[in-house]
């Protein structure tokens, strides 16, 4: 295990490399066995702007992994072992206020779990850990402090605050549900953001979520949503994301 304090970044739907030019050649890639998965999670060691980072497609390789199948545990403990203290996590969310609207940047500070069946916590009776973390404010403030600090000083537009409901996917959500998800009081909508965060949480790691809003949520827009004009505002709006990122990161 690495004495080193380095960061983690964690890419989601179409963040598959730490820099828009990097491919897996030029990638050192560190594969570790973890206590919960028989295949070791790969990640990739880098550097952006002067700061080592440890970088971790959530979906694997070829987005090979829907969200529910995720092994978010696996992912997490990976990510500690090689020194990682603090993790930046990267989503791709629908928009649910008004305000909203694809492209927009945020900086979620609540969140609301609508999963099921996935592997919540490293306590299971193998583990000596503890079982009820403190997890009022999921995200760190320090982490977001800093995210929302250098979006300023980069000129980059971006909310800095909204509740991330966190369904289960892998289909999109329903006009109805998405409704009932608004009156609950959320303001995006993805499929990753629960148990990552509360996971990290259990091993003492900062984490922190960069969101970007890639589709109105079902129902809020009378475009049908298509995973083609998904991966359009992905393609631009991850720019802005690098950009953050790479401003921040020397910050942590």
């Amino acid at each position: 295990m690495s004495t080193y304090s380095a960061i983690g970044v964690i890419g989601g739907s179409g963040f598959y490399h730490l820099k828009p030019d990097s491919t897996s050649e030029q990638s050192a890639f560190i594969d570790l066995h973890t206590p919960f998965d028989e295949e070791p999670v790969r990640l990739t060691q880098d550097e952006l702007n002067g700061t080592e980072v440890y970088f971790l497609q959530r979906h694997g390789s070829e987005h090979k992994l829907p969200p529910h199948r995720i092994n978010y545990r696996a992912n997490l403990w990976a990510l500690k072992e090689v020194g990682v203290k603090k993790i930046i996590a990267v989503n791709a969310v629908g928009g649910i206020s008004a305000n909203l609207t694809p492209s927009t940047l945020v900086i979620p500070d609540q969140l609301i779990d609508y999963t099921w069946g996935r592997d919540q916590s490293f306590f299971d009776g193998l583990n000596s850990l503890q079982d009820h973390i403190e997890f009022t404010y999921p995200y760190s403030s320090e982490l977001r402090d800093i995210l929302l600090n250098e979006a300023i000083n980069q000129n980059l537009p971006i909310i800095k605050q909204a509740c991330f409901a966190c369904t289960q996917g892998p289909r999109l959500e329903t006009a109805a549900e998405i409704q009932k998800i608004k009156g609950d009081g959320c303001d995006i909508v993805g499929m990753t953001g629960m148990p990552e965060a509360s996971l990290a949480r259990e091993l003492g790691l900062a984490y922190a979520c960069i969101a970007l809003v890639v589709n109105p949520a079902a129902g809020l827009s009378d475009e049908v949503i298509t995973i083609d004009k998904i991966k359009t505002i992905l393609d631009s709006g991850l720019q802005d994301v690098r950009l953050l990122l790479s401003a921040s990161l020397g910050k942590l």
